[in-house]
């Protein structure tokens, strides 16, 4: 209790005044002393201690240079591509004075420089010049355009934020962004691998330097979050209002909205194919919603199968869609790699604006098992919640792509891969069928893209049930395969069907797996759930709770900040 309430008699709402004044003071003091703790931590990581003579102008000068020297190449110390670092930047040893977060905005400038000018590369036609491409190449070279835009927009957002706001406050942010940003540039790679040599060749030299400024300026930020975790600063502005715990557009009517289900008597837009709405395709609709819209945008799709390619462009923000139920309202194509659509090209309902909410919807790839690669929906939004929906498809079904995104109560059809991407996801409560395959095929239900150490994705499946789609008793079945060499995917308290091959995963390529990769299994039930014969590889671990909290919606997504503005119910830990 305060000391002062023992001199006389004071009024009680000067007291309760008097009260918050001194615990606003005091918290106020300890994170300006955390503050000073966290630079201290980085200084003395980056610059060491620098002895100067105050009486030697001269040598002033030469051990500043000297100082800032050392701090860049400490930092890049921290980085996969030391020399690239090291390089670009140099520039910094003409200065006095540099912050970590100097450093760290240098290195998105510098990747910034290189992605756009990659864009510029994909924006002509000079690439193919002498070569012979066929139509998948040119497509896979347009939606190397669409990537490297993408990079180059995530990279952009990085360098406003972390100039914008305090770099504790967008550390979550600036991690998920550069990594959405690095696996942009890789599934430009990976569209490419079957064009000819020199064309290859020419889009990887091309690639290089971005890639390789991103997966640096990833590698920094990843370490000023860890730098800021250890002393455990996050956790006290976490007690403070934040910025965006909330969107904008969700004030207290969308919230009563919400409660109150009465989503399609308000929708902004109705489409219906009986001409009883305002459009009859979920594209003209789309044509509709303003621009970078901060307010959101209810788009209320009557029953019905819409036999439509759609795309959620980048500049449509905060669309929700909403149906009559996933089996009710669907969304069909069947647009596949056998006939000439590369895999990214080919999801009959993909997101690419951020904040996207779907409810009650179905979405489906048509081609069937013997086209392979045929994607029913990508999502590459970040914060994006998709609640009670179907996909339904056979190889490659939902393509996660990339950023934080949320599935729950949905129903998943697939056979290879059919869960795959390079996101942030967490899945809980959902159903998982996988069905029969091609004859010949297994089907592997997992298949996750991390290629760097540092990015923030991986797939968590938590809460789920997996069971058979048909009779798959002669059908090899496993829970997943390493598709890069950092794949990260955790099943957690889900329950596994017999059908569960026992060795659990199935190596990519030869006999394992990468070392790097993380596997586990956590409290799963049902008589797939034994780990006695799980395949032995280090890269399949056994967790404790602890770490298995990590993978959960508060940790690994912080869905709690903008799950609720979906609607959805979520479980937030274990």
């Amino acid at each position: 209790m305060s000391s002062f309430k023992s001199y006389g008699k004071v009024d009680e709402s000067e007291q309760a005044m008097l009260e918050v004044r001194r615990k606003t003071r005091k918290r106020m003091t300890i994170i300006a002393l955390s503050t000073i703790v966290l630079i201290g931590v980085l200084c003395a990581a980056v610059f060491g201690t620098v002895a100067h003579n105050n009486n030697n102008n001269s040598n002033d000068a030469d051990n500043n240079a000297a100082s800032v020297s050392n701090s860049v190449k400490a930092v890049c110390d921290v980085t996969l591509y030391k020399d690239a670092c090291y390089s670009s930047l140099g520039s910094l040893a003409h200065s006095g004075q540099v912050s970590p977060e100097e450093l760290f905005l240098l290195s998105i400038k510098v990747a910034l420089a290189e992605a756009s000018k990659a864009a510029e590369y994909f924006s002509e036609k000079g690439g193919f010049s002498g070569l012979n491409v066929d139509d998948r190449i040119m497509e896979d070279f347009k939606n190397c355009k669409d990537l490297l835009g993408l990079a180059v927009d995530h990279l952009s957002s990085s360098l406003a934020s972390g100039g914008k706001f305090s770099l504790v406050d967008v550390l979550e942010d600036l991690r998920t962004w550069l990594s959405a940003a690095g696996t942009y540039q890789q599934t430009c790679i990976d569209g490419i691998g079957e064009a000819e040599e020199a064309f290859k060749s020419s889009v990887f030299n091309i690639l290089k330097n971005s890639t390789e400024f991103t997966s640096n300026s990833l590698a920094i930020v990843t370490w000023l979050d860890k730098a800021a975790s250890s002393v455990k600063l996050r956790r006290l502005l976490s007690t403070l209002p934040h910025k965006d715990e909330e969107p904008k557009w969700l004030n207290s009517k969308d919230r009563k909205m919400l409660e109150a289900d009465d989503l399609k008597k308000k929708a902004n837009i109705v489409v219906a194919k009986d001409s009883s709405g305002n459009f009859k395709t979920i594209t003209s609709a789309l044509k509709h919603v303003p621009e970078k819209s901060d307010k959101r945008t209810v788009i209320y799709v009557k029953k019905g199968i819409y036999t439509e390619n759609v795309r959620v462009e980048k500049t449509k923000w905060n669309v929700m869609i909403i149906g009559d139920g996933m089996n009710a309202t669907i969304v069909s194509g069947s647009l596949n790699f056998v006939d000439g659509t590369p895999t990214f090209s080919s999801a009959t309902f993909a997101v690419f604006g951020k904040n996207f909410i779907a409810r009650d919807m179905g979405f489906r790839n048509t081609a069937g098992p013997q086209k392979h690669q045929a994607v029913a929906l990508m999502n590459t939004a970040d914060q994006a919640v998709y609640y009670r929906c179907q996909v339904d498809a056979f190889q490659d079904s939902l393509y996660a792509h990339s950023n934080r995104q949320f599935y729950r109560e949905c129903n998943i059809y697939g056979t290879v891969d059919f869960i795959f991407g390079n996101s942030a996801v967490v899945l809980q409560n959902c159903n998982i069928f996988p069905r029969v395959p091609m004859q010949g095929q297994q089907n592997t239900i997992t298949a996750q893209g991390k290629t760097d150490p540092n990015m923030n994705t991986g797939i968590s499946i938590q809460n789920c049930s997996i069971s058979p789609f048909g009779d798959l008793s002669s059908v090899r079945t496993y829970l997943g395969r390493p598709w890069k060499n950092y794949s990260t995917t955790v099943f957690m308290q889900s329950s596994l069907g017999s059908f569960i091959n026992p060795n659990g995963w199935l190596p990519w390529v030869g006999n394992s797996a990468p070392d790097t990769i993380f596997y586990a299994e956590f409290q799963n039930v049902g008589p797939g759930a034994s780990t006695k014969n799980r395949v032995k590889w280090k890269g399949l671990k056994t967790i404790t709770s602890k770490q298995a909290t990590k993978f959960t919606v508060k940790t690994f997504i912080s869905g709690e900040k903008w799950i609720p503005a979906s609607g959805a119910t979520f479980k937030s830990s274990l």
